[in-house]
């Protein structure tokens, strides 16, 4: 093949347009423990601080690099392509441990790999010349230098280490077809032939111990997770639970085997460096098992919470027990006696209604009879990494089912489901298919598993259907071929194309060429874990070539994410890649063959091509497709160049198709690019969208530095806007980082506060940094001395790390907040000066911007987005559907269902909050108003005042959350009501603080499954001992109501509830229309005097009661309050309102106010805290997701800077990913 030079010259260096600097690399834990360090690392100009981290830490080789090098000649190839060996003349003068290290400079990486290709590259025959070879050893170069593209991860590990260096090792069991004699050979050699794939699909037989079987599965799987790489197996050939054995016994199912693979997986971190093990598991829609299957991860879930509360209420109770033991004041032995200590008896009788087993209340008598006076029970929390998941199953994969059209159809109709057996194919059990469905809907609303992969669209486009149909797909379901196969991934960074206003269109064909041949020649120079794979990778040489950054593109072009123009720039640059890179293949046919399996697949093949081209004209008239696809959309593309070069680019790859062939069965997908995204610096990846607006810029040696996302200001300047205006807008979003202009907080006020002119430098230099301003105001920052004599502030204020300095020096929680909104930024454009609301549409995200950012990407716009680019694509597509919290599941199985009709063949949504482990996105920080403020720190008068405004208003005033658990009385009201839902006895008892609120709730099944029914009781521990903390009722009610899942149904013994969605439902509904007066949950108004009812006409004005003194009434109604259960009384009389003639006078927390103009009184509950108001220390998981990041801690470094990633995560701060490119 002839090579072109568009990015470097002949007979220059291939750097030579480029810049190298030398930075230091430092990776830290969260606790400040040093990951990894070097501080002589090598990168290109212009990279990020963590770009350079991740080449450093991730991909440079750590040893066995040689200091000294010498080239081996070998014949028939070019010099500059010789292989290198360590030089042991040269070696041996120097001390011995001076002889090999590490890589340091990135321009070894670049070398090592691009030299690797050219020299394997050379050998095949792929270079018309030697200068061909030149050419292509240096464009590549220079685009992985320029972070124009990049390959997947196994590449970076493994590929030229044995080219560049010498680097051998023993075999590790692999396979290789040699190019040369076409005989399959088994690998004498680690790494002479690398293994430079990322994804795998593995077939399994229904056979426990012999090659190709279950047990050997696990074996070949660990074998890829070792080199980096991930694999996905359709497991619907093993045999039901229940079905016959050869032997005679019956097989235990799916389930079980499952559970092992998945524990093995866990076992093993993938390249030893870069993620846990990567693993796709698959089940057709009509396996016996398929049940389980749909709701494992869904019980699994439910085993972390059980693990969590229970472990919680363990510890709680047996140490209530251990506390009466201790509080005895008589003799040891009757202190351990029930019958004798009558707190013990109580709390043995609490830890039994609590669910303890009586076992484990026995153990701890006998060890406060040996003297023991506490008990550490094992807590656990619901970290995705902690004991509790690592203990459940199902944790270590994705999950998809294989949905056929027959199947949606039956949804359609409502018809049966026939789910058969592996072993002879007869009909094991039949289901409603609609419930089915629906079962997979409820299972990936609550846990985000599984995803869906449409069948009979995946085997519509497929090119080889004459060696079978397609079952599987790799970890991240971009990769969908035959069993037995594997594809090496590449991404190109779209972003890197554009300048000056212009798509670089020639420069992204030139290297959608170059990286189709680079492809090609790995499948050429690769081994593989097992024979199989290795003989059908050479029969049918399948590539992954696709694009990221394609919502950074989209950004700085001005064009909205959810947009025609956007879609249709996608659908335009997937058709230029795709087509160009078939027509490269068919170019190399042409010189070296079609690939071995082309033959008989050849009508089908150029079937799926004519397909594919009659997308990019915008015909209709597609072959033998069960979905149409969409067709580009060229009115709306921005760019009509790009139309008319993606529609050449499809003609000439069916002519030269038509004419030779094609070297490869598939070309391109569209990875989730996690780790090699982060190489590129990339803003986006894969096709997402953007997550933030502001990022978090890396720091060498350690911290952060709030920048705009590099997009925003381009795309304003594309927008019209004036560089003075981009520079307000973008200080509205990151701050101005200091308190110079700030309203309220701002240096005149400090100074009247005593601030001189060094206390106010040292707060500005914090400022830059800081997350909150109220973080910068402390004794560490200012002094001890300063905030002690100056502030006046008490020493053990100081070390109260809830003390708020800025709350204490006057200001209200509304100036705190407008100063921070200066000084940090709000994080979001909306409501930024001058940006007019119709350009909002351009920085819209996938999730909420900042905690007063309201927008975000709708689920429809990632499907449709998606939907244009799968037209033009070989493979699928790996991308995260987000979904809002507030989503139904049937918003969720709608998604899917559009997913379907427009073509798409695999879908992965991701509810907010879904997983246990993940904190919710949304409603992190609300907006606290001065009432809270006068409240918690108002005198009586000013409560009193507030609360009859705030009554008049009817806007309800929330509570100060309590920081401490707040203790029921031992003789408590309540009430108990009993109800059947759905079929199913439902019993309730409620406990009351003093004041009426609720304190706890027990909850009871007659007659239930002791599984469900002990959920159900330790669900209820959960929210009481919330309860108890302060967490108000309303957030469970607004968490609850409207959940759906079995029994559900008509309620019958409920006045005021007489249907619900599920028992939480029910429960909640009830407890909001109770102790919140949420009338609006009740489908029957409660009976009962409300200040706000109406009179009846013919009773308005007549007196019920006799008239009675001020006094008797208060002391009456006192009475009342104190014996009645506020629950029983639906809050009707006397919590809500009482109307006196006169004033009564207040008691304990109630606040009495004259309205003006009036001589009524209005007493209230003032439901606050006598704690101060505080700034509690932030935790990093909120901190986190306020920043834009998942919440959770990365298992490499354990920082909180992951971020979703096609159906996965990534760091941001270490590279690592839970991904498979």
């Amino acid at each position: 093949m002839n090579i072109e030079r568009r990015f470097t010259k002949d007979g220059q260096d291939a750097y030579a347009a480029l810049a190298f600097t030398t930075v230091v690399s430092e990776i830290r834990n969260p606790d400040g423990t040093v990951v990894y360090h070097n501080d002589r690392v090598e990168v290109p100009q212009g990279w990020s601080q963590v770009a350079s981290d991740v080449i450093a830490q991730k991909y440079f080789r750590k040893a066995g690099v040689p200091a000294h090098l010498k080239k081996v000649a070998e014949e028939g190839v070019p010099e500059f392509l010789w292989r290198s060996v360590p030089d042991e003349a040269a070696l041996a003068a120097l001390p011995e441990s001076e002889r090999f290290g590490g890589e340091t400079s990135a321009r070894q990486v670049f070398d090592r790999m691009a030299g690797a290709w050219a020299y394997w590259g050379w050998k095949g025959g792929y270079f018309a010349s030697e200068s061909d070879a030149q050419a292509y050893f240096d464009e590549m170069r220079f685009m992985l230098a320029a972070q124009m593209a990049a390959p997947n991860s196994p590449q970076w590990f493994n590929t030229g280490l044995h080219w560049a260096y010498g680097i051998d090792g023993p075999s590790q069991g692999h396979f290789y077809v040699d190019p040369f004699t076409h005989k399959l050979v088994k690998s004498k050699s680690a790494y002479e032939h690398p293994q430079p794939h990322a994804c795998f699909i593995q077939s399994v037989s229904d056979d426990l111990v012999n090659d190709g079987g279950i047990m050997d599965l696990w074996v070949r799987e660990a074998r890829l997770f070792k080199y980096g790489s991930g694999t996905g197996t359709n497991f619907s050939s093993l045999r039901g639970e229940g079905e016959k054995l050869s032997g005679g016994g019956k097989s235990s199912g799916l389930m079980g085997f499952l559970k092992i693979g998945d524990r093995a997986a866990g076992a093993i971190k993938s390249g030893g460096t870069t993620r846990r093990a990567a693993k796709m598991v698959i089940c057709d829609m009509d396996h016996p098992d398929i049940e389980q299957f749909i709701n494992w991860k869904v019980i699994e879930e439910q085993k972390v919470a059980s693990l969590v509360a229970g472990s919680k209420v363990h510890e709680l109770k047996l140490n209530e027990i251990f506390a009466a033991i201790r509080q005895w004041d008589g003799s040891s032995e009757d202190a351990v006696d029930p019958a004798k200590n009558p707190a013990l008896k109580a709390a043995i009788k609490s830890a039994k209604k609590a669910m303890i087993p009586d076992t484990y209340t026995n153990r701890i008598l006998q060890y406060a009879r040996q003297g023991y006076t506490a008990i550490e029970f094992p807590t656990y929390d619901t970290d995705w990494d902690s004991e509790a998941y690592v203990t459940v199953s199902g944790q270590n994969s994705n999950n998809s089912v294989r949905v056929t059209d027959a199947f949606l159809k039956a949804v359609k109709d409502d018809a049966d489901w026939e789910l058969l057996r592996r072993t002879d194919g007869k009909v094991a059990k039949t289901v409603k298919a609609r419930e089915l469905w629906d079962q997979v809907g409820h299972a990936a609303w609550a846990c985000a598993d599984p995803g869906i992969q449409f069948h009979d669209t995946v085997n519509a486009w497929h090119t080889c259907p004459a060696d079978g149909a397609i079952r599987g797909s790799n970890p991240c379901s971009e990769y969908m071929f035959l069993d037995d196969t594997a594809c090496n991934l590449a991404s190109m960074n779209l972003l890197t194309f554009y300048g000056d206003g212009q798509f670089d269109a020639e420069g992204y064909i030139h290297a959608t060429r170059l990286w189709t041949v680079t492809l090609e020649i790995s499948v050429m120079m690769a081994q593989f874990p097992s024979k199989e794979i290795a003989q059908r990778s050479y029969e049918f040489r399948t590539l992954g070539l696709g694009y990221a950054n394609i919502g950074g593109l989209l950004m700085n072009m001005g064009l909205g994410y959810d947009s025609a123009e956007g879609r249709a720039l996608c659908g335009a640059l997937t058709a230029i890649m795709t087509g160009i890179s078939y027509a490269t293949s068919a170019e190399m046919a042409a010189e070296l063959g079609a690939f071995p399996g082309y033959a008989k697949n050849r009508e089908h093949m150029l079937r799926v091509i004519r397909n594919h081209r009659r997308a990019a004209h915008g015909l209709a008239d597609f072959e033998a497709v069960n979905v149409a696809p969409v067709a580009l959309d060229a009115g709306n593309c921005p760019d009509a160049r790009l139309v008319e070069l993606a529609r050449a680019a499809w003609d000439e790859a069916l002519s030269l198709g038509e004419a030779h062939g094609y070297r490869n069965a598939q070309a391109t997908v569209i990875a989730p690019t996690g780790t090699i995204g982060l190489v590129m610096d990339c803003d986006t990846t894969g096709i997402e969208p953007d997550f933030a607006l502001v990022k978090f810029k890396k720091l060498a040696g350690g911290g952060y530095f709030k920048i705009i996302n590099r997009s925003v200001p381009a795309a304003l300047a594309t927008l019209g806007y004036s560089p003075a205006q981009a520079e307000e807008i973008v200080a509205y979003a990151v701050g101005h980082a200091s308190l110079g202009q700030a309203p309220a907080i701002n240096h005149t006020s400090l100074i009247g506060h005593g601030f001189g002119p060094a206390e106010i430098a040292k707060v500005e230099a914090a400022l830059p940094t800081a997350f909150d301003i109220r973080f910068v105001f402390n004794q560490w920052t200012l002094g001890e001395a300063f905030c002690r004599e100056t502030l006046g502030i008490p020493a053990e204020k100081l070390n109260d790390p809830s003390f708020d300095l800025l709350r204490h020096l006057g200001f209200s929680k509304a100036q705190i907040e407008a100063a921070n909104d200066h000084v940090c930024g709000t994080m979001t454009l909306e409501g930024a000066p001058h940006l007019k609301p119709e350009h909002y549409a351009v920085f819209d995200c996938a999730n909420p911007c900042g905690k007063k950012g309201k927008r975000f990407l709708s689920v429809d716009s990632h499907i449709h987005m998606m939907a244009a680019a799968q037209s033009f694509i070989s493979g699928a597509i790996s991308k995260t559907i987000n979904m809002p919290n507030s989503a139904s599941i049937e918003e969720t199985l709608a998604a899917y269902e559009l997913s379907w009709s427009l073509g798409i063949k695999a879908n992965a949504l991701y509810r907010d909050g879904s997983k246990l482990s993940q904190p919710l996105a949304a409603a992190l920080v609300e907006d606290d108003d001065e009432a809270e403020e006068i409240l918690a720190t108002g005198s009586a008068q000013e409560k009193a005042a507030v609360l009859a405004e705030k009554i008049v208003e009817k806007i309800v005033v929330k509570e100060v959350v309590r920081r401490h658990r707040e203790k029921l009385p031992e003789r408590r009201k309540g009430y108990t009501q009993k109800a059947i839902v759905g079929g199913h006895k439902v019993y309730l008892r409620t406990g009351e603080y003093g004041d009426g609120t609720l304190g706890e709730i027990f909850i009871d099944m007659h007659k239930e499954g002791a599984g469900f029914r002990a959920m159900m009781n330790n669900f209820a521990i959960a929210v009481s001992v919330g309860l108890q903390y302060g967490v108000p009722l309303e957030e469970f009610v607004d968490a609850f109501t409207f959940t759906r899942f079995e029994p559900a149904g008509m309620v019958q013994g409920n006045d005021s509830i007489k249907n619900a969605t599920s028992i939480l439902d029910y429960i909640f509904r009830e407890l909001a229309v109770s102790y919140l007066d949420r009338t609006d949950l009740a489908h029957v108004k409660p009976q009962g005097a409300s200040f706000d009812d109406l009179g009846g006409g013919e009773r308005e004005g007549v007196q019920n009661v006799a008239e009675m003194s001020d006094e008797a009434a208060s002391r009456g109604l006192e009475v009342l309050r104190q014996i009645s259960s506020t629950g029983y009384l639906r809050k009707r009389l006397p919590q809500e309102l009482v109307v006196l003639q006169g004033g009564a006078t207040a008691r304990g927390f109630d606040a009495t106010a004259l309205v003006a103009g009036s001589d009524i009184a209005v007493s209230v509950r003032a439901e606050t805290s006598t704690e101060a108001l505080s700034v509690a220390t932030i935790d990093p998981r909120t901190k986190a997701k306020m920043q834009g990041y998942e919440g959770d801690p990365c298992g490499e470094c354990g920082n909180y800077t992951l971020v979703r990633n096609g159906t996965c995560m990534k760091c941001n701060t270490c590279g690592g990913t839970s991904g498979c490119s």
